[in-house]
C-alpha cells in the first residue's frame, strides 16, 4: 500500500522536503519518524508503515537531500549540498520533520528510526537531540570505517581535485556497493546483497530513484556521519537512558556481517547507555525490512516501541 498522504514541508535549510505519513485510527501511541538509505527513497517504506499503522504506531518519513522529490536549490539529485556544509543541512532537515511531527501529534512520543545512511544520520541528529525523542533505532549502519574509511577519504579528496565535487564518485562505489556485490555468492543482479527475496531485489533494480552513484561530496558527507558517530566524545552527547534498538543482519556485506553494528551496541553500553537492545538477524542481508524474514522483524519493532512507550 502507499502511504496515506503525499505533502510538502519547507525545512529550515531552505529545502522542500517530500514527506510522506502513515497513521493509525485514532490517537496514535507513538510516531516512528523514519530516515532511508542512500540511493533510495522514502516511498519504499510504505510496507514497514502499514506495519505500524496497524499497531497505532503513526510514521513520517521524507526523502533526504538529493534524494527522491526533495528539492532545494543547493541539493540537486546526488548532493547534500553544493557549497559544503551538507551534513548540517540534512540534519537540520531531520529536525524541520521533527517539529512537524510534534506540531501534528502533540504529546505523542517519537521514535528516531534509520537505516543504512539513515542511521548514521538518525544517530548525529541525537548529538543535540536525543532529549526530543523517546527511543532510537539504529538499523545496518557501519560506524567502523576505521583506517580504510580514511582511505577512503583520501581518495574522495583527490576525486575532489581532479573532478569536482559534484560529479559522481567513480572509486568509491567500486570500494562499497560493486564489493558487497562480489560477496553474495551466485548473484542474479549487482544489488542481490540487499535481501534475499528476489522481487525486492528486482523493484530496487527497476526503480528509477534507486541505486545511482552517489556524487564526491555526498560520499564525503557520509564518511563525516560516520567519523562523527565513531567518537566517543560525541556519542557522551547523548542521553544515557534513552531507549536504542541496534540491528544488523548477518549476511549483510555493508556491515561486515553485522559486526560492526555490534561494536556500535558495544562502545555504547561501554560508556553507559542503560536501555539499549541489539540483534544480529540469522541470514539477513543489508535491507532488514525487505528480506525474506520482515514479518519477524518487524513485528520484534513493534514489540520494542510498544515496550518504550509503555514502560
Amino acid at each position: 500500500m502507499p502511504f496515506d498522504d503525499d505533502t510538502k514541508l519547507v525545512a529550515s535549510s531552505g529545502a522542500v522536503l517530500n514527506l510522506y505519513s502513515r497513521e493509525p485510527d485514532g490517537r496514535p501511541q507513538a510516531v516512528v519518524q523514519i530516515n532511508h538509505g542512500l540511493a533510495e527513497h522514502a516511498a519504499r517504506y510504505a510496507r514497514f508503515a502499514d506495519c505500524l499503522a496497524q499497531h497505532g504506531i503513526a510514521s513520517v518519513a521524507h526523502d533526504h537531500r538529493g534524494h527522491g522529490h526533495t528539492r532545494a536549490p543547493d541539493a540537486p539529485a546526488g548532493i547534500f549540498a553544493t557549497g559544503g556544509d551538507g551534513v548540517a543541512r540534512v540534519v537540520a532537515d531531520v529536525m524541520s520533520v521533527h517539529e512537524h511531527i510534534a506540531a501534528r501529534w502533540p504529546g505523542v512520543p517519537v521514535i528516531i528510526f534509520g537505516h543504512s545512511m539513515g542511521g548514521l544520520i538518525a544517530l548525529n541528529t541525537l548529538f543535540s537531540a536525543s532529549h526530543r525523542v523517546a527511543g532510537a533505532a539504529i538499523w545496518n549502519a557501519n560506524f567502523s570505517a576505521g583506517l580504510p574509511g580514511r582511505v577512503g577519504q583520501g581518495l574522495l579528496a583527490w576525486e575532489r581535485f581532479r573532478l569536482g565535487s559534484d560529479v559522481p564518485s567513480r572509486i568509491v562505489p567500486k570500494l562499497t556497493f560493486q564489493a558487497w556485490a562480489k560477496q553474495v555468492p551466485n548473484a542474479r543482479t549487482p544489488f542481490d546483497w540487499l535481501s534475499r527475496d528476489p522481487a525486492e531485489v528486482d523493484a530496487y533494480v527497476a526503480d528509477p530513484l534507486c541505486g545511482w552513484d552517489a556524487s564526491v561530496s555526498m560520499w564525503q558527507d557520509v564518511f563525516r556521519l560516520i567519523f562523527a558517530g565513531a567518537n566517543d566524545t560525541n556519542l557522551a552527547r547523548i542521553r544515557r537512558d534513552l531507549p536504542i534498538s541496534i540491528v544488523g543482519g548477518e549476511k549483510d556485506p555493508a556491515t561486515d556481517g553485522g559486526k560492526a553494528t555490534e561494536h556500535l551496541a558495544g562502545r555504547m553500553r561501554a560508556m553507559g547507555f542503560s536501555n539499549l537492545t541489539s540483534r544480529v538477524y540469522a541470514d539477513t542481508r543489508h535491507e532488514s525490512l525487505n528480506e525474506v524474514n520482515r514479518d519477524q522483524v518487524m513485528a520484534d519493532f513493534v514489540a520494542w516501541v510498544e515496550g518504550v512507550v509503555g514502560g
